[in-house]
C-alpha cells in the first residue's frame, strides 16, 4: 500500500476503529503464541520461568531503559522536523482524546502481547535478530517513513537486546510498557494543547 492510500485509509478511520483495530490485533497476537508456544513450550513452566520478578530487572533495567528511551526521543521530537514522526496519524487517533488510564490499559496490552510473541516465542525458538526484524516488520505503519523505521528496528533490537541480557519476559515488557505509555501521554498532551 503506497503512502497516499495509507493517509487515506487512517484519515477516513475514527478514533474508535483504530483502536478496535489494536485491540483485535495485539488479542490475535496473544492467541498465536498461544498456539505456537503449545507447541514449542512442553509445559507451561517452561513459559513460566521466562518471568523472573525481580525488581531490579523489571524496574531498574527495563524501567529505566524505557525511560531513557522516552527522553531521547521527546527531545528529539523537539529538535527534527515533524514529517520525521509524521506515521500518518494513527497514534494521535489511537492515544489522543483517551483518559491516562486508557492509555495505560493500551500500553498494558500492547507490550504483554507483543513481548509474549517476539521474545517468549520468536526471540526463544529463533533467536534474537528473527525476533528484533519481524518485531520491526509489524509495526508496518512505521517502514513508510525512513526515519521512522531506524526508530523501530533500533528499538527492536534494543528491546531484544535487553530480553538477551537478562532472560526476563517482565522486563523487556516492562521497557515496552514504560515507552508505550509515556509516549502516549506525550501525544495526548501535544493534542490537547492544539485544541
Amino acid at each position: 500500500m503506497n503512502k497516499n492510500k495509507q493517509a487515506d485509509l487512517i484519515r477516513d478511520m475514527s478514533s474508535k476503529e483504530v483502536l478496535q483495530a489494536l485491540y483485535v490485533t495485539q488479542l490475535l497476537l496473544l492467541l498465536l503464541s498461544l498456539i505456537i508456544g503449545s507447541f514449542i513450550f512442553k509445559e507451561a513452566a517452561e513459559f513460566t520461568r521466562l518471568f523472573k520478578w525481580s525488581l531490579t530487572d523489571i524496574f531498574l533495567l527495563g524501567g529505566g531503559a524505557g525511560l531513557l528511551v522516552v527522553m531521547l526521543d521527546l527531545y528529539l521530537m523537539s529538535k527534527l522536523p515533524k514529517k520525521y514522526y509524521d506515521d500518518g496519524g494513527i497514534n494521535e487517533k489511537l492515544f489522543g482524546g483517551r483518559s491516562a488510564a486508557d492509555i495505560f490499559l493500551i500500553a498494558l496490552l500492547v507490550a504483554v502481547a507483543e513481548e509474549i510473541l517476539f521474545r517468549g516465542i520468536i526471540q526463544t525458538t529463533f533467536g534474537f535478530i528473527p525476533a528484533s526484524i519481524l518485531f520491526a516488520i509489524i509495526h508496518v505503519r512505521y517502514l513508510s517513513q525512513w526515519y521512522l523505521t531506524m526508530n523501530v528496528i533500533l528499538l527492536s533490537f534494543g528491546i531484544g537486546w535487553l530480553f538477551e541480557w537478562t532472560g526476563n519476559l517482565a522486563a523487556v515488557m516492562a521497557m515496552h510498557f514504560v515507552i508505550d505509555f509515556l509516549l502516549g501521554l506525550a501525544i495526548r498532551r501535544k493534542q490537547n494543547k492544539n485544541e
